[in-house]
């Protein structure tokens, strides 16, 4: 139970979810996992347009959101990479995530990507229930995957990709507990539909995603003690304004649901709680995914919603924006974004910026946040 609450707490603080308020609002129920950072958005581009990526135009952030795009990109090959500050306005310093991806267009048809996040919680000072002081740990979390990509005709493509996730939180012995870094396996599949002729005609583009299908991950030798990972599934439609030859507008929209059960509500009794709260924690993967339509807690509650909009001059320069929403007792998560990119002789530069809300202690702990790019492409169209 100790890491249990230590992992909840590392999950909101992550993820920048106001979790005071879910101790005396019952309604809230808020869906944890271990691993939250590969919920938090690598890039600055999708950052701008509201965390929307499904089905935006491809380029090299392609892997991080949907690996199919990347047979229609329009450059053989790209690399990108990344750099976000996390929750500086609650005035932390040494808490960041950094990414990178790439792809390579093997003929028309397919193509290979690959990315990688490293999350670093900086420095924590541990203490004991009494408050004295434990040690200090730098915690930090990173994943890697590969995948492959391509076309079924002109207009569909499918991908597949594995990730290997490492999650270095404590390491040793706290509080009579041996903590060891924990490790899992996951798998995406995705799908696209281009309607855009490769994001040059008007058009609606279309995208899936199922991504971290994987296995649990444990934090000690205890092997009924594993948490679930962030399974996620994911559908985005956007669709493309041709203004006229230098002028282009996309509108966009991802909506995303977590495949993981609702934790069982406490009801104050110590046995019944403790019961159910070992019968969720024992729930087999598959199980978990089926549980989370049907686990009674009010399921489209469980839905996030990015909305995007990306203008674009003559492929060149963009003006981007887009709002987050997340029900309130799912972590009431809502904000809006802004930013630009710049992009000449295949070197781009993207930057995002979340608009600070709310205020005291209702203030949106993502306020301020910047997200900041720079991509790469090679080769011929």
């Amino acid at each position: 139970m100790k890491k249990f609450a230590f992992l909840l707490g590392v999950s909101l603080s992550l993820l920048g979810i106001p979790s005071a308020k879910a101790q005396f609002d019952s309604s809230i129920n808020i869906v944890t996992t271990a691993v939250p950072f590969l919920r938090i958005s690598p890039d600055a581009r999708s950052g701008a347009m509201g965390d929307m990526g499904i089905s935006s135009a491809p380029d090299a952030n392609a892997p991080f959101w949907n690996l199919a795009k990347t047979t229609f990109a329009k450059k053989r090959s790209a690399v990108t990479f990344n750099y976000t500050p996390w929750l500086r306005d609650l005035g932390l310093t040494d808490v960041y995530l950094a990414s990178a991806a790439a792809y390579h267009q093997i003929d028309e048809d397919q193509a290979v990507g690959g990315s990688l996040r490293f999350f670093s919680l900086g420095n924590i000072q541990l203490t004991d229930f009494s408050g004295n002081i434990l040690n200090n740990v730098r915690p930090a979390e990173f994943a890697i995957d590969a995948g492959y990509a391509r076309k079924l005709n002109d207009r569909f493509s499918v991908g597949v990709a594995m990730r290997y996730i490492n999650s270095r939180l404590v390491v040793g012995d706290v509080g009579g507990v041996i903590y060891k870094a924990g490790n899992a396996i996951a798998g995406d599949v995705s799908l696209f539909y281009d309607g855009t002729e490769g994001g040059n005609a008007q058009g609606l583009n279309a995208g899936l995603t199922i991504s971290n299908l994987g296995t649990k991950i444990g934090y000690t030798n205890d092997a009924t003690n594993r948490d679930f990972i962030p399974a996620n599934i994911g559908l985005g439609l956007s669709y493309n304004f041709v203004l006229d030859g230098a002028n282009l507008l996309t509108l966009g929209v991802d909506v995303n649901k977590l495949l993981v059960p609702a934790p069982p509500i406490r009801t104050g009794n110590f046995s019944v709680d403790s019961a159910r709260l070992a019968e969720y924690r024992n729930t087999s993967v598959v199980s978990s995914w089926m549980k989370s339509f049907s686990d009674g807690s009010g399921e489209f509650k469980d839905l996030t919603f990015s909305i995007g909009a990306e203008y674009a001059y003559n492929d060149q320069f963009f003006f981007r924006a887009g709002y987050f929403y997340e029900d309130r007792t799912r972590g009431n998560r809502k904000f809006f974004s802004a930013g630009a990119g710049f992009k000449t002789n295949g070197i781009g530069i993207n930057l995002s910026y979340i608009v600070p809300s709310g205020s005291g202690v209702n203030r949106n702990p993502l306020s301020n946040t910047l997200r900041f790019g720079v991509l790469f492409d090679f080769g011929g169209e």
